[in-house]
This record gives C-alpha cells, structure tokens and sequence, in this order.
C-alpha cells in the first residue's frame, strides 16, 4: 500500500464513513436531508475527498466555516449546496455569489448590507437564519428579554430584496450531555427555536424551506427534531462517546512505524527532562511521530499505541518529530513494524480524555506534513476516489 514509502501517515476509510452516514439516514429517516459538516479540513480528515463521498451517498448540503474552505471544494469541482455556519463580512458578498455560497445571517444589519451588496452586483444571496436559543454566540437572541426585537428584525430580514432565504437554524450547547439540567436545557432551546420560526412563518406567511437545530448530540438523543435537515459533524467521523453508543466506526487512523530499538540498563532516562526512567533492563522503539505530526505532547508518558504483537506504553516526552515507547515484553516488535496511535483499536476519545480535551481537537491538530491516504471499497483511490 501507498503507506509503505511513508514514516507516518493517516489512513481515512470511506468505508467507514459510509457506515456512519447510514447509520445517521436509518436514525432519522430518508425524508430528512443530511449536512456533512467539512469546516476545518473535514475536521482534519480531508474536507474535498469527505466532501466527494458525501455526495456520492446523497447528502443534502455540506458546511463549512469560513469561504476559503468553500472555494477549496468548489475548485475540485463538489457542485453540493455549501452553507457558511459562522460570519463572513459583507465586502467577500462577490465571491459569496460567484461560489454560490449559502451565507447565515445572525442580524438584520448584516443581512441588509448583504442585500445592498448583491443588488448592487446583480445577484441575490441565499441564506439560512441564524438563531440564538441558548449557546450565547452568534444569531438573533430567542430568550423573553429579546425575542419581541429578534421577530421584528428577523420579519424585516425577509423583506429584503437582495436575499433569497431558504432555511433557518440553531445550535445546541449542551444536546450531547445526559444530566437532568442539559437535558432540560436542551428541551428550552427547541421549544424558543420551534417559537420563532411559529411566530414568523405566522404572522409573515413565508415558510422557511429547510429547518435544522440537530447536531450530533441532537441526532443521537432528540431524532425527533430532526425537522427537514440534521448536521451531521463529529459523529459523522466515528469518534467521541456519542458516535461509539451509535456504533459508528472510526474514519481516522493516525499511524506510524517503527524507526529503531535500542536497549537499556535499568535506571536510565527516556527523552527531555528525564520525565521518564527505565525500571528495567528495557527495548525501547523509537517512532517518527511527534507533536508536529500531531501527537499532543501532553500525552506523553500517558497513551499505548498498538504493534502488531500488542499495546506498548508510551514512555518519556513526546518529541517534535519522535516519541518513544516501551517493547520490552513484546521481543517481536522489528524496525520497519506498523504503529496505531489512534484509529480502529486505540480510541481517539480515550487518547483526549487523557489530556483534558476532545476528539476533534486530536483529529485537527493532525498536521499537513502528515499525509492522507484514503480506502473506498477496500482499496486505496485517489483526491478523486478512483482506484490507484
């Protein structure tokens, strides 16, 4: 396979991708579009082969969270409707509409010079409503305080004559968390959500042709607000508590090999700041993988990675561009053996509740020096998912 020539590497299975993408259809049905959300590279998994599969399997819309990463996959020809989550300021309106960019709008001003902006260029830009409901970011605020004010501004927005409003959306905190507060927080950010869009669609006759609040959390624990669209993020990538209860598979696999073994008296130090020291005559690995890879530096002397004899503890600091683990009881580990850090057996999850993080913050730190190599149908293909 292609990773042969490399010292480390990421494997992508589409295959696995498929598989969470159908458990996701079966969940909330065929009737509800899905969103493949590619911000941040595909979260660090390649957001134009992501995005090509994805719509090879009949996604409904991708997203992104700034317009450069939609100009990547409009320039590798994905034709799927792209919706921009986050702001855009109003002076990128010309490439909004050259990309045919879906924009949300979080206030009637910026949604006004949006407008004006397309007028004045010829073009209408289409967009999705930005509701507040209780993550205190970006959107109208849905809250008592000021919902009267977010329904007169979001009235006005619809009268705009430079926008084409398709669809309007939320965005949960907490829909991921169990406990009887989440729970019942979540619960009041769909009831302001579903009261909004009653009051507008009411009193304005207009009906938003795509509404959507479910993240993750809200696809695995409230399917029933699936509403006419879901956004399938983190869960779509198999990773996290919630994708392993739906029994998604990991789409990532970041591996290496190994580069040499060296023995040790006991008693000796393992890389900077003698963190770590034998505690017996030892064989310790060294791996081409390091912090600039990717590989969090506040896990050394905490993870196992996976040889193909078992799980070796990871000893001593975590390099720039090396790491160290202990093979003393597997004598077969050779130079040239093939490395999991994380992937199929090694959860990502466990490696970031290790370092008091989250699993998309693992898959993103991922680097560009370390290169993607992508299985469909259990072979290796190309950017443009064709056999190599």
């Amino acid at each position: 396979m292609e990773s042969t020539l490399k010292r480390t590497w990421a494997e992508i299975d589409l295959d696995h991708l498929t598989h969470n993408f159908e458990v996701i259809r079966r969940r909330v049905g065929d009737k509800v579009k899905l969103l493949g959300v590619v911000k941040a590279d595909g979260y660090g998994h390649g957001a134009v082969e992501i995005a090509k599969r994805l719509e090879q399997l009949g996604a409904g819309y991708l997203a992104v969270s700034n317009i450069d990463e939609c100009e990547e996959l409009r320039d590798s020809g994905v034709t799927l409707p792209i919706l921009m989550l986050g702001f855009t300021p109003a002076d990128q309106t010309a490439r909004i509409l050259q990309l045919h960019m879906t924009q949300a709008v979080q206030s009637y001003d910026i949604a006004k010079e949006f407008s004006d902006r397309a007028i004045a260029l010829g073009g209408k830009m289409t967009v999705h409503v930005k509701l507040d409901t209780g993550m205190g970011r970006l959107g109208f605020s849905c809250d008592e305080a000021h919902f009267d004010a977010s329904l007169r501004d979001i009235l006005r927005v619809l009268e705009l004559p430079g926008l084409d409003i398709e669809g309007v959306f939320t965005h949960f905190s907490v829909s991921d968390e169990d406990t009887t507060e989440s729970v019942e927080f979540t619960k009041l950010q769909h009831e302001r959500f579903a009261r909004m869009i009653e009051k507008v669609e009411t009193q304005s006759g207009f009906r938003f042709q795509l509404h959507h609040c479910c993240n993750a959390g809200g696809i695995a624990s409230y399917p029933e607000w699936a509403w006419d669209m879901v956004r399938c993020g983190i869960i779509l990538y198999g990773s996290g508590d919630l994708a392993e209860k739906m029994g998604m598979q990991p789409v990532m696999s970041l591996k290496t090999r190994v580069a040499t073994i060296k023995d040790f008296a006991a008693g000796e130090p393992i890389s900077y700041g003698r963190t770590y020291f034998t505690q017996r005559p030892s064989r310790i690995a060294v791996l081409p993988i390091g912090y600039a890879d990717g590989l969090h530096r506040a896990l050394s002397n905490q993870i196992e990675v996976l040889t193909p004899y078992g799980r070796a503890k990871q000893v001593g600091r975590i390099c720039m561009d090396m790491c160290m683990i202990d093979v003393t009881d597997l004598p077969q580990v050779k130079s040239g053996d093939e490395v999991e850090i994380f992937g199929e057996h090694i959860l990502c999850a466990d490696d970031a509740a290790l370092c008091d993080t989250i699993p998309y913050e693992l898959m993103c730190a991922v680097s560009k020096r370390v290169p993607r190599v992508y299985r469909l149908n259990g072979v290796s293909v190309d950017k443009n998912l064709q056999p190599l």
